[in-house]
């Protein structure tokens, strides 16, 4: 199943119309086109695991 988790967002509505019409162009969803924008905007976030407190390279 794929989680989802709603959020509340305030956007100005000129640029919601933007997006809006650009998801349409794309054929996706306007969450899909702003998950879309979010993972490569959002910069990659590097996984550290800890083993016995120590931290692992």
């Amino acid at each position: 199943m794929n989680k989802k988790q709603r959020i509340t967002l305030f956007l100005d509505p000129a640029l919601v119309k933007k997006a809006k019409g650009q998801a349409l162009q794309e054929e996706t969803t306007l969450t899909g086109l702003v998950e879309k924008a979010l993972d490569k905007y959002l910069p990659v976030v590097v996984k550290v695991t800890f083993v016995d407190n120590t931290k692992v390279k």
